[in-house]
């Protein structure tokens, strides 16, 4: 047989010998590029003939594609367009074969990244296939992390991140027809094509899965997700309002780690039932998975800084989010609308925004019996700042007041109510009257646990804030003093104090200063010194050095005198330097001195200095060492145990969400300390049942431990043992009672014949 034709009917000995020599086997190649083009032809036309035979030609080709670049330069195009264009009429098995293909000329570089995105970006929503569906997306998110290891890759980044804009705008012009959220039919967006907005969804996923990686941490990602929150499908919205809450979708496809069994339970299961190899292989390949998903985890990077931070002018967001909860509020359910006014409030909250009409908006709301009450509470709470004008939320202030504070209402009710009310005043203080505060902070004489500290912590805020708005009697040893001394609250939309120094930065200076003395003193006088001059001395301009060709070379000054430095010179100007700096430390210990701690001092390290993160991690440092000194010492009062407790709170927060955790609260803020509610059946069992682990089966143990020979008591001891009034009306006691003579006498015969029997 001709070698030809034994070549061409064994594609794999054919693609083996072309990869070892692709210069001889060119003739075989282009053989079988011709057929693959007629086939390719036939195909377009007939797609369900000689389908396995196109796969291996697709497969054989792909393979030695990179041997001949300048005849297959055409093939990567050509396999996408099969794919995008013919997705409808490919067989499962071809439309896997052509993704598998595509990316292996990528692995073998023989397309770019981005060519091979942009074939599988819009295949995402179009696959039917869950395992193809898996892979593409695995594929997607581990080549573009990829391509940004070691380095950035800011070039892909940038066109992956303009398919991904698309794909979200390009639904935006739709509209939704539905009940509450639900997409029944859309309109045909500008392209002409219905879209039940799965590329957005996918989009969202894909850029949400990115940033939790720590691949993309840009305010171009951010935009994206932005965008998706204004699109017309809810279930869009929802995924793009999630990654800004920080909170996992039900919506997000990612479900991988719940099918994943309990190992225990299938060891227990192992030990139960017959022992199978099989068994002993679903028990390993469930401990792999399990050390998979821990690995995924501890590789998933947090972000350097809250999505929050970095949106693109959040005015207009936080605007475009209240007019969407406005106008579709029929349409949207409830817990969508408090998705809605949840991110709504931390972007206000963050970045100290106005949307004055959403407090008009949430008065409809505010009502004990409203589901999900303790969740709206919380979104108002958080948008409110210290810029917030009091008069928009003085309405808020008092239907918080009519709703929740009365005593028609159970405790639990008052106590949100209470916590609500506080949470708005911490934020604007202004906002409350004064003769609402006395009568909410009479409730500080309930009953109630809950009640009596939601109206003393609101108590205790005034007292800080703003005193002269309480009662003579309720405004504490230190508020009164405050008062006497000519303390007054700052008005709204001032400062507490003019931004000219960083909080207890004079801490970071003298831990710094005391830091160089301490060197200064280990290497001797003026180690600082020779160490910052150290290479920088000027070489001495002698004869001996003059003659060598590597010494510095005269340049002539035009007539003018030149200017020598001595060695000497240079050591008096150190001396001189020294002694200055000396002199500047002890003068200003001894301004500190007078100082006392009459004044507070400004520190001008801020302005000397390049503050690095390592340097505020110290000063944070330094500030809780200072508070917890003071409060040791007794010195800086219940105001000291404050600021520590504080100060150790925000140690405890994630280093991602910055300074951002501080303006959130949860819903236990607003629900308060609650007592113990009465435990139900099931608890009191568990309950029993927890005391009697470790212990013998309960019962009496008088006859079985307490005798030398250990048995149980006979009813005859234990009827004679038995109290004299537990017997008095019992039938036998009543029966010697009522006995006649006769009967008597039959019962003492009987008991001296029994008696003389036994002395027999």
């Amino acid at each position: 047989m001709p070698r030809g034709i034994l070549l061409t009917s064994d594609l794999p000995q054919l693609q083996n010998l072309i990869k070892r020599d692709p210069v001889g086997y060119k003739e075989e190649f282009l053989q079988q590029w011709n057929h693959y083009n007629s086939i390719r032809q036939i195909f377009q036309t007939n797609p369900d003939e000689q389908a396995k035979h196109f796969r291996e030609l697709i497969s054989f080709i792909a393979q030695v594609a990179p041997c001949y670049p300048k005849e297959t330069k055409d093939f990567p195009a050509q396999l996408s367009n099969l794919l995008l264009d013919g997705n409808a009429v490919l067989s499962p098995d071809l439309r896997k074969n052509l993704v598998q293909n595509l990316v292996m000329l990528r692995n073998k570089n023989a397309i770019t990244s981005i060519e091979l995105l942009r074939t599988l970006f819009p295949l995402l929503p179009r696959t039917t296939s869950s395992t193809l569906r898996a892979s593409i997306r695995s594929t997607i998110l581990s080549d573009i992390r990829n391509a940004n290891t070691p380095h950035k890759n800011h070039k892909l980044n940038r066109a992956v991140q303009a398919m991904l804009f698309g794909m979200v705008e390009k639904g935006m012009e739709a509209e939704v027809v539905g009940d509450k959220g639900k997409a029944k039919a859309i309109k045909p967006s500008h392209d002409g094509l219905a879209s039940n907005g799965e590329e957005a969804m996918w989009a969202v996923v894909l850029t949400t899965e990115l940033w939790k990686k720590g691949i993309w941490n840009d305010s171009n990602s951010v935009s994206i997700i932005a965008l998706g929150c204004f699109h017309p499908v809810v279930k869009v919205q929802s995924a793009s309002i999630h990654f800004f809450l920080g909170s996992e979708d039900d919506n997000e496809e990612d479900s991988d780690d719940d099918d994943i069994p309990d190992v225990k339970a299938l060891q227990h299961r192992r030990e139960v039932k017959k022992k199978t190899r099989s068994g002993d292989k679903k028990i390993e390949k469930t401990k792999k998975a399990i050390k998979k998903k821990k690995h995924r985890k501890a590789e998933t990077i947090t972000a350097n800084f809250p999505a929050l931070q970095i949106l693109n002018d959040p005015q207009s967001f936080a605007e475009k989010l209240y007019e969407s909860l406005n106008k579709h509020d029929k349409r949207f359910s409830l817990p969508h609308k408090i998705l809605l006014m949840q991110l709504m409030s931390r972007v206000t909250g963050a970045h100290k925004l106005s949307v004055l009409p959403f407090y008009t908006y949430i008065l409809k709301y505010l009502t004990y019996h409203q589901l999900q009450i303790t969740s709206i509470l919380v979104a108002l709470a958080q948008s409110v700042h210290d810029l917030t004008p009091p008069d928009c939320l003085s309405p808020v202030i008092r239907k918080l007041a009519a709703e929740f504070v009365h005593p028609g209402v159970g405790s639990e009710v008052i106590s949100a109510g209470l916590n609500a009310i506080r949470e708005v005043c911490r934020r604007q203080p202004w906002a409350m009257e004064e003769d609402l505060l006395g009568d909410l902070v009479e409730y500080r004489k309930s009953r109630d646990k809950g009640v009596t500290a939601a109206a003393r912590g609101l108590l205790q805020l005034y007292r800080e804030v703003n005193p002269g708005m309480l009662k003579r009697r309720e405004r504490g040893k230190e508020a009164s003093k405050a008062i006497g001394a000519g303390t007054q609250p700052l008005p709204f939309g001032h400062s507490l104090k003019p931004a000219e120094d960083i909080e207890d930065l004079v801490l970071l200076e003298d831990h710094l200063r005391a830091l160089r003395r301490e060197e200064g003193v280990a290497s001797g006088a003026g180690g600082e010194d020779e160490d910052d001059w150290k290479g920088w001395d000027v070489e001495s301009d002698s004869s001996e050095d003059s003659s060598d060709g590597e010494s510095w070379i005269d340049v002539d000054s035009d007539g003018e005198e030149a200017f020598e430095v001595s060695d000497s010179e240079d050591e008096k100007e150190k001396e001189k330097k020294r002694e200055r700096e000396e002199k500047m430390d002890v003068d200003e210990d001894d301004r500190e001195k007078e100082e006392g701690s009459s004044a507070a001092r400004v520190s001008s390290l801020a302005t000397t200095k390049i503050l690095t993160p390592a340097d505020f991690a110290l000063l944070n440092d330094l500030r809780r060492q200072a508070a917890s000194s003071a409060v040791e010492s007794g010195t800086g009062g219940k105001a000291a145990k404050r600021k520590l407790a504080a100060l150790e709170k925000s140690k405890s927060t994630a280093a991602s969400q910055g300074n951002l955790d501080s303006a959130f609260i949860s819903e236990l803020d607003i629900i308060g300390p609650r007592k113990k509610s009465k435990a139900d059946y099931a608890e009191r069992i568990a309950s029993i049942e927890k005391g009697r682990e470790g212990r013998e089966k309960y019962g009496s143990m008088k006859g079985k431990k307490k005798k030398e020979t250990p048995s149980s008591s006979t009813n005859r001891e234990k009827a004679r043992n038995k109290p004299i009034m537990m017997i008095m009306g019992s039938g036998k006691v009543r029966g010697k009672k009522k006995a006649s003579l006769r009967d008597k006498q039959v019962k003492l015969r009987r008991h001296i014949e029994k008696g003389k029997k036994a002395h027999h």
